[in-house]
């Protein structure tokens, strides 16, 4: 069994801007369902898997996230202050990675959700990471089925777990549900300042080294305001 990775990178330096009014006041991360942040759900999800360490970045309203998680104990919280910078996805994490250190890391952005299947999927990714074949694994859901996406998928997948990105013209059958394991091997030479980290996803698959995982359970993209409460009424459902 692989270990599981003790550090973690979590997106939340995004504006938001699709989740608006609910964003006038306050960072998407923080934006509630179910009466708890989304940053929350992300960071239990993290503690429960055994993750030590959590580098959280921020841009807009940061002040409110670096409020928000003072008092946290599990996982240790270190910012990674974007505040007068846009670095986007990619950028965002090249910037962190001197907090992330050597080893492969989680990276999960604070606006996914999920309700797991009889096994933790952050614990699934774990088992499925090689790092002599991957430089990531992408945790994936059905483009049809999950909660707030209405896309036309991101990846078609392999037998052996590779993974291609649709043409334009295509359906894919999986999304990326907004978590992964990273090598920082993905990141060599990697450009400075504002890029998507897509850019590097698209590389690796070029390489036969971006691999995929499909998520065991419902996924739920909480992009929207209508998204909110279509994921509580899951949430709801599943535990009863």
């Amino acid at each position: 069994m692989n270990t599981i990775p003790q550090t973690a990178m979590v997106l939340a330096a995004g504006l938001g801007t699709r989740m608006r009014p609910l964003t006038d006041t306050m960072p998407k991360p923080l934006v509630k369902v179910a009466g708890k942040a989304l940053l929350d759900h992300v960071l239990d999800r993290l503690a429960e898997a055994g993750v030590e360490r959590a580098v959280v970045n921020m841009h807009y309203l940061g002040e409110q996230i670096e409020a928000h998680v003072k008092g946290r104990a599990k996982p240790a919280i270190v910012l990674s202050d974007e505040r007068g910078l846009l670095l986007g996805t990619g950028g965002g994490v090249v910037k962190a990675l001197p907090l992330l250190g050597p080893a492969p890391f989680f990276h999960i952005n604070s606006d996914t959700i999920w309700i797991d299947g009889v096994r933790p999927n952050l614990v699934r990714l774990a088992e499925a990471f090689d790092p002599d074949a991957m430089d990531a694994l992408l945790l994936l859901a059905s483009t049809t089925g999950s909660i707030g996406y209405s896309g036309r998928g991101d990846f078609i997948m392999q037998g052996d777990g590779r993974l291609r990105r649709r043409s334009e013209r295509e359906v894919a059958p999986f999304v990326y549900a907004g978590a992964a394991i990273l090598s920082p091997a993905l990141f060599k030479d990697a450009p400075q300042g504002e890029f998507s980290l897509t850019d590097l996803f698209d590389r690796a698959a070029e390489a036969g080294r971006l691999h995929g995982l499909r998520l065991e359970g419902l996924w739920m993209h909480v992009g929207t305001p209508d998204a909110v409460g279509e994921a509580e009424k899951a949430i709801i459902a599943s535990a009863q």
